[in-house]
């Protein structure tokens, strides 16, 4: 039973709204294919009531209405009838399940309580709505008032209950005392069908499900994404793997859509997945290790049973100082890209050299990267005749852009000072200054193409094409995270082409001599 739109939206800063609500119970129910939904709160707002009627409308039309389920409360018929207007059909009723719950909050009995509980079921029957109890506190209860929590059930079970649920209201139990409550639960009452609802306060709710689950539970309560107050719930994905693959136990759960719904309520909640999650993280499928990509290459040697295509993802090769050629190769292939080994290398040692730089190098800037790498290699037999020693560049608003640039050509240093329309224009005054001294050509730009990878990262990288003009046009490009600092490698790259071909003698077929 999943309770990421009542449990989840307790998140604190999360409401779905009523398209939002609908978009993710049609998810979880049809594609996901839960048993159960939990959707809301009875009497919370008018919000939370449209949301549910809307919902409860959607599920009446494929016949799930027994599958949608709605929290309510030990208050006569005023849970309810709230239900019954919004047209739902089944109500978890909050019940206390520690002696310290029902004495100094509801400040009753236990007889007391229990009484008023068999009103509410009785108006439940006559208005045909099906009622699943909560023991709210149960843990608590089992440590502190076992004898309390047994008077409750035995009270109950015969009632017309359908399910009595075991919350670990808290997240206060470890996963032995789990075993042990849930096996006496089990024990003493066989022909009561138990669901169990942990909470991760010690991040251990993946491990008292486990153990709850072994003790003989075999409903689990789970959300999206571990949504949840505090420190949340038992994760939907996390709980589908941990039943399949070490319980050898089956569910109506289809995994591939997991990560499908993760996303989805990523999006609505504004909470995002850490990148770490187990299973839907956005780096759980990555390998950074190039020692692991080598092997996965030679038998899938750092494979486990969790394959990402069960979850709806795909396995990923990280592109960083660690990776090694064996990622890169593998990334390569996936973008129908072949180098040889020499080749291959100088790949390697860019990403190396980016990444000192970059936190993260995608599949997408791989393209770029290569390219830059063929670049170098095209210019590899000319002498590199013309580096940059420092420049900076700087803006300040109200003011030109300046460039204070020095360059060395021949091994001698020029240092000017320049200004312009934006800064990298300022830098090309510089230069054109020291080429003026010195009586030597600056060709003109005649187009300057900025690119990067899709996807809309910010801390992607950037490629610079420009292209100048003499007697002939030519291009040089340029690659790295800054805009800027990659025009001034084109430019740079064209100097290196004119101080050769003017080394050559071929310097009057390239330009004009006319400034």
């Amino acid at each position: 039973m999943d309770t990421t739109l009542r449990d989840g939206e307790q998140t604190t800063g999360v409401s779905f709204r009523e398209g939002e609500k609908l978009s993710v119970a049609k998810v979880l129910l049809e594609d996901v294919k839960v048993d159960r939904i939990e959707i809301a709160s009875a009497r919370v707002s008018e919000g939370e009531f449209k949301g549910t009627r809307r919902v409860m409308s959607w599920a009446a039309e494929k016949g799930f209405l027994e599958k949608v389920e709605v929290l309510g409360f030990v208050d006569d018929r005023v849970s309810l009838q709230w239900i019954a207007d919004a047209g739902g059909k089944v109500i978890n009723l909050l019940c206390k399940g520690s002696y310290k719950h029902v004495t100094e909050q509801l400040r009753k009995t236990p007889e007391q309580h229990i009484a008023d509980i068999k009103k509410v079921l009785k108006n439940a029957e006559e208005m045909g709505i099906l009622v699943n109890i909560y023991l709210e506190d149960w843990s608590n209860g089992m440590r502190t008032s076992k004898d309390y929590v047994h008077q409750m059930i035995v009270a109950l079970k015969d009632e017309n209950v359908e399910r009595i649920m075991l919350p670990d209201t808290l997240g206060i139990l470890d996963p032995d005392e789990t075993y042990t409550f849930c096996r006496e639960m089990i024990e003493h009452y066989p022909d009561v069908d138990f669901d169990f609802h942990a909470h991760n306060d010690y991040d251990l709710a993946i491990a008292n499900v486990f153990h709850a689950i072994k003790a003989g539970i075999r409903c689990i309560h789970t959300t999206v994404n571990g949504l949840g107050e505090r420190a949340g719930n038992a994760p939907l994905s996390s709980v589908i793997a941990t039943v399949k693959d070490h319980l050898k136990m089956k569910t109506n759960v289809n995994e591939q859509q997991l990560n499908k719904v993760s996303k989805l309520v990523e999006s609505f909640s504004g909470i995002r997945i850490p990148t770490n999650k187990p299973l839907i993280g956005e780096f759980v499928f990555t390998q950074c290790s190039g020692i692991h990509a080598d092997g996965d290459s030679k038998n899938n040697l750092y494979f486990n049973d969790l394959l990402p295509e069960r979850f709806g993802r795909t396995r990923q090769y990280a592109l960083g100082k660690t990776s090694g050629k064996a990622n890169i190769k593998k990334n390569l292939e996936e973008l129908g890209i072949e180098l040889d080994a020499k080749a291959l290398a100088k790949v390697t040692q860019r990403i190396i050299e980016l990444a000192d730089d970059k936190e993260t190098i995608t599949n997408e800037d791989l393209p770029y990267i290569v390219a830059d790498v063929f670049e170098n290699h095209l210019h590899e037999h000319n002498e590199q005749k013309v580096r940059v020693v420092n420049f900076s560049v700087s803006y300040t608003m109200g003011l030109r852009p300046v460039a204070n640039v020095a360059i060395e050509i021949d091994n001698k240093i020029y240092e000017e000072f320049g200004d312009g329309d934006g800064q990298y224009d300022a830098f090309v005054s510089s230069l054109q200054k020291i080429y003026k001294r010195l009586g030597k050509p600056f060709p003109k730009l005649v187009d300057y193409v900025v690119s990067i990878p899709p996807g809309g990262r910010t801390d992607a990288l950037v490629e610079t094409v420009i292209t100048w003009k003499g007697n002939r046009e030519f291009k040089t490009k340029g690659l790295d995270l800054d805009q800027n600092a990659a025009a001034i490698k084109a430019t740079i790259r064209m100097l290196n082409v004119i101080e050769n071909e003017f080394k050559s003698g071929l310097v009057d077929k390239l330009m004009n001599h006319t400034s």
